[in-house]
């Protein structure tokens, strides 16, 4: 929008505001509606994910654990890419700790220190190659005594 701002004062052409501010526009509302689209997606795996998912510590994930649900409870030790709506955790607890991604942004808001439970699938870190990490589908915190 400053950016258009910027174009009109400059030249004066009020005529480019029928496109420009369409479009801007829709690059705000496009964005929301894939991440609200994402979110929806994602909440109703939650309850799947719940009954199916087996306890570990993140000395128990390995690659020959690809592809079963998990839960994880542990410490974020590191939060980032959280402004590309990417996130990525590290999550630790007393045994190791795992780099859990997500592909949305998460439901609360998640930081260094927070003690957490993570519902998610074991995947490679890379397509073919890399080492085992979560892919996360919900990541909300818990009460620190709570914490195994």
């Amino acid at each position: 929008m400053a950016l258009i701002a910027i174009y009109v004062l400059g030249t004066g052409d009020l005529s480019s505001l029928i496109w420009a501010v369409p479009a801007a526009v829709m690059l705000v509302v496009i964005p929301m509606a894939l991440n609200y689209m994402s979110q929806s997606q994602y909440a109703s795996l939650v309850p799947v994910y719940e009954a199916e998912a087996k306890n570990v510590r993140v000395r128990e994930i390995n690659l020959n654990m690809l592809g079963e649900p998990v839960r994880l409870k542990g410490v974020v030790e590191r939060a980032y890419f959280q402004f590309l709506n990417r996130p990525q955790f590290l999550v630790a607890d007393r045994t190791g700790e795992i780099s859990v991604k997500m592909f949305t942004s998460p439901a609360e808001d998640v930081k260094k220190g927070d003690v957490v439970e993570v519902l998610g699938t074991v995947v490679k870190r890379y397509i073919l190659t890399g080492d085992a990490v979560i892919n996360c589908v919900s990541i909300r915190k818990v009460e620190k005594n709570q914490q195994s």
